[in-house]
Parts: C-alpha cells; sequence; structure tokens
C-alpha cells in the first residue's frame, strides 16, 4: 500500500512524501525533490556560452570558446552525479534497522545501513539558520559504553529539507516501529 502527499521544503519548494507500508515493522518513506528543469539548466549553459563569446569577440582567441564548452559540460557532469539529489529515502525495518537511501540525478545511488540496536531514537531537531528556525530529523545513535548517552546524531533529508508538517508524518512512521520493538520482546 503506498500513498503520496504533497508538502513545501524550508525553502518553498513543491516536495512529495511518499509512505509505502511493507509489512507491520516494515515502512519505506522516500521525499522527492523536483526534477532538473530544463529551462534553468538551459539558461545557466547559454549565460556561461555567452559570456564565453563576448570574451570570444574581445580576444579573438578560439581557446575561450572551447573551455566555455569544455567546463560547462564537466560542470553539469559534477552538478549531476555529486550534487543533485532527486529523491531520499529511509527504510525503517523494525528487527534490522533502517537503511537511508539517497538517488542522484545522475542515477548514481548512495546508502548507509544503520543496525537497530545502534538506534536510540529517531527525533526531530530545530536549528537556527539565516535568522529563522529550521526544523531536521535525525537518528540519534546509542553510545556502547554509556546506555543512557548518544554517540552520534545522523541528520536525515538534508538535500529536500522539509517543513515540520511532513517531517512529523515520517517521524510517526518511525515511532510506530520503534515502539513495536520495544514493546515486542517483553509481550513474547
Amino acid at each position: 500500500m503506498a500513498e503520496e502527499r504533497r508538502f513545501l521544503s524550508a525553502s518553498g519548494v513543491p516536495i512529495a512524501l511518499r509512505r509505502r507500508q511493507h509489512s507491520a515493522s516494515c515502512r519505506e518513506l522516500a521525499v522527492r525533490g523536483p526534477r532538473l528543469q530544463l529551462r534553468s539548466l538551459s539558461a545557466a549553459t547559454s549565460a556561461v556560452w555567452l559570456a564565453a563569446y563576448g570574451l570570444f569577440a574581445l580576444s579573438e582567441n578560439s581557446m575561450v570558446l572551447s573551455a566555455a564548452i569544455f567546463i560547462t559540460l564537466i560542470g553539469l557532469i559534477i552538478y549531476l552525479h555529486f550534487v543533485k539529489i532527486d529523491q531520499e529515502s529511509l527504510l525503517v525495518i523494525g528487527s534490522l534497522g533502517i537503511q537511508v537511501t539517497s538517488s542522484y540525478a545522475s542515477g548514481k545511488e548512495s546508502t548507509t545501513f544503520i543496525e537497530m540496536g545502534q538506534v536510540k531514537d529517531v527525533v526531530i531537531n530545530e536549528a537556527i539558520h539565516m535568522q529563522k528556525v529550521i526544523y531536521y530529523l535525525c537518528i540519534l545513535l546509542q553510545d556502547p559504553e554509556d546506555p543512557q548517552g548518544v554517540s552520534e546524531v545522523v541528520p536525515l533529508f538534508q538535500s529536500s529539507k522539509p517543513r515540520l508538517d511532513c517531517l512529523i508524518e515520517v517521524y510517526k512512521s518511525c515511532q510506530e516501529i520503534l515502539e513495536q520493538r520495544k514493546t515486542g520482546p517483553q509481550s513474547s
């Protein structure tokens, strides 16, 4: 069963949250940002090439045009492969752990897995950024030496930056599974 809802990011960009429940203790939550717009890509490329043509007209050196084309293509490849994230997903499996995946515009995926034994909690945190308060979801990892302590904070959805209403939906889904994990062994 999959459900998709529309939200806004912290910067006001439309994003979509897709919730898919695979079983009672397994949920996938994916935040998809806007796709790369051909219009903005064309505008940026045209601006660089027009500036290069202006320099070519002044200097009459054809290397300026070749360099502009080369730099634009290399820059585009770097942007698509390392910067532009299309989707960030969270797969929460109560008995195993949490898998965090970022899908880039080039098709590359970056995946991190956190064992459930390391997860202390999933919380919504707040930060002050450029004169405004922003909220973000993070996983608190349990300190192996101090069971009451936190060893690391793993922020989620760093690229899409969903607003609080979207984060609350994800938080509730994660907490339902974490609660099942806490109460499950005791009832057996």
